[in-house]
């Protein structure tokens, strides 16, 4: 008997044939192949098929990753490198990084439902700021070596882009290759010294160390950040965070900026990502500082609210001014870290690091009394043995005992962590044969003079929980106070909030995947390498493309990467000379920014009134930098959320003249199956794998943004970040460990329900814009009136008439209990709606009621019933301490008010009215405030 199978694609589409069927009829279809046939233009309709493996259930997805999993081989990792073992705290592990509370929630740009994750932001900035002890800090970055390169850009453009950087010969050679890359499109001259200090500081704009070095070894900066500064050059110290709990801080020392990597702080290194990175610095570069920062502010009634700060500074406000071109961060992974800092609090940081620190101590005092030389005297975890032409034959012995060790010239490097023990030194002694001594002498120790002074995470946050009873709660607290996908459909336009899957997620967490180093051997990692070989072939046979590069942490990453290879491609032809990009008027922040840092000039390009690129302003504006054009970066669909029919011939216009041309591959969710990227004529796309192949957004990342290109472009891709060339991230293979997602979600998904999804998502969207036309008028359809995956609303009548905006309107939705729509762009005062292919009729309805009762409160200001200043959009979203005020002075009801419409359970209450965002920018606090804030609170 032939076994039934459920299809996953079942669960995963949120429509059944009869709700799609009854959705087809309401926008005006007998069938979805005619919906399908006048949606997506004929001239791009794809026609090469898909080679993806028939759907698998989720039972059999299960046991084949297990089978993967088995490949990898968990060894002891004592490579370091800026990875290393940690334990994740169970209580962290299973109320965040395996709650969906947590991993669905999008970026906090809608502060009053993102309370919660804001907090735990601050407390990660807090955390940062006081080990530091550098008085500003952010949200977090993509990983430790781009931070870095973000730091050495930061000072470039503070110093009047003096064009030269010294880097401390000791940083991690992953950190040195990602700077490389980074540096080369802005001209700015790198110079490898192992004495920076006595290099010539004349035009220099930063000098870059490791605190502790790449050996481990500890130097005392202090003389020498003096002798730096007072040449007028900037400091960067890439410092170990949990090093800082024993030795000077940055702060001590005199740095400018500080980053690192917080992954030892209960992250598991999962083949070398997520992980989230740290950057501090002095308050007076806080406007220049790359990143999302968490500040506080108040709301409308003077309640402290938490809020993202100086929002100004970004990408998606800025464009090609930005201060960098980051959007997805990685605030999962910083709630995770700044979590573990609250968990052991600064006596059991310092437990952690002085049991860490006395192991390797007395192993080096074991070998050095064994005859072997220990490299450095001084060192906080890592220890570098001399083992000459016997390099080889310890290496060989280490992995027989089941420990990966790192291979320096004609020695060996042993990092110790938070999972060393006794059992890890027996078999040290026996790789080394290390005879055991009976009272050893401890001739290892942190010099007193380099030992942290200052005062370790003073702020009471960090010494209130003593229990997991309390920690527990404190973590549901904050869940409570915000809004995620595991509550509610969240809409937002260009951002695709879709179902991550339980299914998708389990394999993440299993220590097969979890506890891999990223610099681990080739063979311990068959499985990974069997899952990545498989995905990229899936990925490029979805899109068209011949290569890809999983490297890029986030989809910013990946258009970098993609403009780098345009850029290396033209050098490569003898034609640098090529650096104008052409970008449309409606494209996102990210594109422009991106462009600069490669080294490009943006040269904008108008739209029509239909949202399409003006073919002919693209054709003249080609013409007229065909000698120096690089590339066009556009969007498609189109930011405008319409399939283009001319894409083709804007494709052809460029390759015309010279250039290549970029997809930004956001809005890849309505094309899987229906259309080919390289058959409408792109060279290179980034995909994001937090968008369309159901890694979550987890609150502001993690993310994965691959880079995909045709054959020509290949050689010009991320490699190996120790040994190759374009490094864009850490490590080779970027966020590996949450790979497994998006792999489980293609092989469950199939060709068929692949194709489904994407027809899925184009008819909700067009149901939507359908429903919603009557009360909001449509901004852009094509010629049909149809639109693609996304609509957008056009508020500026309803503002003119009633002064009501699109913030009102989105604060309003917090009411009904929904995340707003994506605000103001690509067009202002306007909203943008994504519904995605995840979601049930009933959740479509229940948002499309939503707008129709926000549009009849409208209609109530319009005709004069409500006035223009005092209305429930104005003073929305409604708290419970509004809502239950003795005195009620407004011109509505509590009960409108109220705006649960026939819902009576599962109301969700925001926990602060609007917020000032103002009053926040201009009293920047971005730290936990002190208690006596919180007591004055309550008075």
């Amino acid at each position: 008997m032939s076994e039934i199978k459920e299809m996953f694609s079942n669960r995963h589409i949120g429509l059944t044939e009869n709700d799609k069927n009854y959705l087809l009829k309401k926008v005006g279809y007998n069938t979805m192949d005619d919906f399908i046939g006048d949606l997506v233009p004929n001239n791009i309709k794809r026609q090469s098929p898909m080679e993806i493996n028939s759907e698998l259930s989720e039972k059999e997805l299960l046991n084949k990753i297990k089978g993967y999993a088995s490949l990898n081989v968990n060894n002891v990792s004592m490579i370091g490198q800026g990875f290393y073992g940690t334990h994740v705290p169970s209580v962290i592990l299973r109320n965040v990084l395996e709650n969906p509370s947590w991993y669905t929630a999008y970026t906090p740009y809608q502060p009053e439902i993102s309370q919660g994750r804001l907090e735990a932001l601050l407390n990660f900035q807090t955390m940062v700021s006081e080990i530091t002890a550098l008085p500003i800090a952010n949200a977090s970055m993509l990983d430790e070596s781009t931070a870095a390169a973000e730091a050495m850009t930061m000072s470039f453009k503070l110093n009047s882009k003096k064009n030269k950087v010294i880097l401390d010969k000791y940083l991690h050679p992953q950190t040195i290759n990602v700077i490389k890359t980074r540096a080369e499109p802005l001209g700015i001259e790198l110079i490898i010294s192992e004495e920076p200090e006595n290099e010539d500081l004349t035009d220099c704009s930063s000098v870059i160390f490791q605190y502790p070095n790449t050996e481990g070894k500890i130097k005392d900066f202090k003389n020498e950040i003096k002798k730096i500064q007072e040449a007028g050059t900037m400091v960067i110290l890439v410092a170990d965070l949990l090093s800082l709990s024993l030795i000077k801080s940055p702060g001590e020392l005199g740095a400018d900026i500080a980053v690192g990597t917080t992954q030892r702080f209960g992250v598991p290194m999962g083949f070398g990502g997520p992980h989230a990175a740290y950057f501090a610095t002095q308050e007076k570069f806080s406007r220049k500082m790359p990143g999302r920062l968490v500040g506080v502010s108040q709301d409308k009634t003077g309640l402290k609210a938490y809020r993202l700060a100086l929002q100004t500074r970004e990408q998606h406000i800025r464009r090609e001014k930005a201060t960098s071109n980051i959007c997805t961060a990685q605030a999962l992974l910083a709630i995770m870290a700044g979590l573990y800092g609250i968990w052991h609090g600064p006596d059991g940081l310092k437990k952690i690091a002085s049991r860490i620190n006395k192991y390797a101590s007395h192993f080096a005092s074991l070998a050095n009394q064994s005859g072997f030389v220990v490299r450095h005297e001084n060192f906080f975890d890592t220890i570098v043995l001399e083992t000459g032409n016997k390099t080889e034959d310890y290496i060989l012995s280490a992995l027989k005992e089941g420990i990966n060790v790192r291979k320096l010239d004609n020695a060996i490097s042993l990092s110790f962590d938070e999972l060393t023990d006794d059992q890890t030194i027996e078999k040290l002694k026996n790789i080394f044969k290390i005879e055991s001594i009976s009272k050893p002498v401890e001739s290892f120790e942190i010099k007193n003079s380099q030992k942290r002074n200052t005062p370790l995470l003073e702020h009471s946050i960090f010494s209130s929980i003593t229990s997991e009873t309390e920690m527990l709660r404190y973590i549901r607290h904050l869940s409570d106070r915000d809004l995620a996908l595991d509550r509610t459909m969240i809409p937002l336009g260009s951002c695709t909030m879709k179902l991550n899957a339980a299914t998708e997620m389990i394999p993440v967490t299993w220590p097969e995947f979890s506890n891999i180093h990223p610099f681990a051997p080739e063979d311990q990692t068959l499985g990974y390498r069997k899952l990545i070989d498989e995905l990229e072939h899936w990925l490029c046979t979805l899109t068209g493309y011949d290569g890809i590069s999983l490297q890029p942490n986030a989809g910013s990453q990946g258009e970098f990467a993609g403009l780098m290879a345009i850029r290396q491609f033209h050098k490569a032809n003898g034609e640098q000379n090529r650096d104008i990009c052409l970008i449309p008027s409606s494209a996102h922040g990210t594109n422009p920014a991106s462009a600069i840092m490669a080294g490009m000039k943006v040269v904008v390009v108008s739209c029509d009134k239909n949202g399409d690129i003006d073919i002919d302003d693209l054709n003249k504006k080609a013409k007229e930098n065909s000698a120096n054009l690089a590339a066009m970066m556009i969007t498609y669909p189109s930011t405008h959320g319409v399939f283009e029919k001319e894409i083709k011939t804007a494709c052809e216009i460029i390759h015309d003249n010279g250039g290549q041309v970029y997809v930004d591959g956001a809005n890849l969710n309505a094309l899987i199956g229906l259309v080919s990227l390289t058959e409408i004529g792109a060279d290179v796309s980034h995909l994001n794998l937090h968008k369309t192949f159901c890694i979550p957004h987890g609150g502001g990342g993690p993310g994965i943004g691959p880079v995909a290109v045709k054959k020509h472009l290949i050689p010009f891709l991320p490699n190996n970040t120790l040994s190759g060339n374009n490094a864009i991230s850490a490590t080779t293979f970027g966020s590996a460990g949450i790979l497994p997602i998006s792999w489980s979600y293609i092989a469950m998904m199939g060709e068929h329900g692949l194709r489904e999804a994407t027809k899925t998502a184009v008819l909700s969207a067009n149901y939507v814009a359908k429903r919603l036309s009557a009360y909001y008028p449509i901004l852009f359809s094509d010629d049909k009136g149809l639109v693609a995956h996304e609509c957008i609303l056009d508020i500026n009548q309803i503002t003119s008439e009633t002064n009501i905006s699109n913030e009102d309107i989105a604060k309003r939705l917090i009411d009904y209990g929904f995340h707003a729509p994506t605000m103001s762009w690509p067009v202002p005062n306007t909203l943008m709606v994504e519904p995605t292919e995840s979601e049930p009729i009933s959740e479509l309805d229940r948002f499309c009621n939503a707008m129709i009762s926000i549009s009849k409160e409208i209609e109530e200001v319009k005709n004069g019933n409500w006035s223009k200043e005092d209305n429930p959009l104005k003073n929305s979203p409604h708290t419970v301490e509004t809502l239950t005020q003795e005195n009620w002075n407004h011109p509505y009801s509590r009960q409108i008010a109220l705006a649960n419409l026939s819902e009576k359970t599962n109301k969700y209450f925001p926990p602060v009215g609007r917020i000032d965002n103002v009053y926040g920018d201009r009293n920047l606090v971005c730290s936990c405030p002190p208690m006596e804030a919180y007591e004055l609170e309550k008075t």
